[in-house]
């Protein structure tokens, strides 16, 4: 009996060992072919982001999402690990999580940029900020209202 030849060019035990994991920071070298026919040319293009689900182990039909924030729009993309489209991929940073899956963080984000905006519009030229100590303006406009009481 022959020995069975790869059909894929993925290096699987490669990709087995990688231990992908939710809340790693990641950067996808992705295979991109531009033009038509056997002429058309192959480039990488990086995606790098934050790894929200890994699904299905370390199996055939294995899937990992991973989420960026490009110009305040959030962007994800699902990623077979064993795509030969995929030409290597990159653990940057290792996060502590506690959850399986982060989607949570999609709403989170979209909270946060909410809240900034909030602050940004409400915000006029010569508007206190001080929310801590609640000083409703400042001692010489005090000093001006109660000189124009006193004129009137």
């Amino acid at each position: 009996m022959a020995t069975k030849t790869p059909i894929t060019t993925v290096n699987i035990d490669e990709r087995k060992n990688l231990g992908l994991r939710s809340g790693d920071t990641v950067r996808v070298w992705q295979k991109i072919k531009e033009g038509e026919g056997k002429e058309g040319k192959i480039r990488l293009q990086a995606f790098e982001g934050l790894v929200l689900a890994n699904k299905h182990g370390t199996e055939a039909g294995a899937t990992f999402t991973v989420r960026k924030v490009m110009d305040g729009v959030g962007v994800e993309r699902i990623y077979p690990l064993f795509s030969p489209m995929i030409d290597k991929i990159e653990v940057l940073r290792r996060s502590k999580v506690r959850r399986a899956k982060l989607y949570f963080v999609r709403d989170k984000a979209a909270k946060e940029i909410r809240h900034q905006m909030r602050r940004m519009l409400k915000l006029e030229p010569g508007q206190n900020t001080d929310t801590k100590h609640n000083i409703a303006a400042k001692p010489e406009a005090k000093a001006e209202a109660a000189s124009e009481e006193v004129a009137a």
